[in-house]
């Protein structure tokens, strides 16, 4: 992601893994309804992704959503309304936008803004997919990122970095990618 342009990017907060919530999927529905109300009339796909989305599974406790907008670049169409929400944009690259709560507001949220139907979407449901389909796979994901926030635990870049090949090598067993 060397393309992508970062704004008040937090830094030196640990990365802490808990175990599943139930309420995870509650408050993603929550947050899903919202962001469908404030959008409208847009046509967006608003999905929960991440390890919050997978059920049983540890998982730093930040729901992931991702929506997606028929034109991404079109930032005034969706920016406003997501945050009169509360979210700020917070990265900027060719296949998404990155927003969360502002610095110093508790993080509950992340919410990763793509085009309907891009790579970027695509991939994102598939390794949900897989992962809620294959509880071995999610077990293994589960214990990489165990073991990477143990030696990553204040370098969020690392700590993604780390799980990018495991990512890829879910998607291309499962032929889905990945493409972005």
């Amino acid at each position: 992601m060397s393309d992508t342009e970062w704004f008040d990017r937090p830094m030196g907060d640990p990365i802490r893994l808990v175990p599943y919530d139930t309420r995870w999927a509650t408050a993603a529905r929550g947050w899903c309804d919202r962001i469908l109300r404030v959008l409208a009339p847009l046509e967006v796909v608003v999905d929960h992704v991440g390890s919050t989305a997978v059920p049983g599974l540890r998982a730093k406790p930040v729901l992931d959503l991702q929506v997606q907008v028929p034109r991404l670049r079109d930032e005034s169409a969706y920016l406003p309304h997501l945050s009169a929400l509360g979210l700020t944009l917070r990265a900027r690259a060719e296949a998404f936008r990155f927003l969360r709560p502002p610095t110093g507001a508790v993080r509950a949220v992340h919410v990763h803004v793509c085009g309907i139907g891009s790579a970027w979407a695509t991939d994102h449901l598939a390794f949900r997919d897989a992962l809620r389909a294959d509880a071995a796979t999610a077990r293994l994901y589960e214990q990489l990122k165990a073991d990477l926030s143990a030696r990553h635990r204040f370098d969020r870049g690392a700590y993604n970095a780390g799980k990018a090949t495991f990512i890829r090598g879910v998607l291309a067993d499962r032929g889905t990618g990945p493409r972005s």
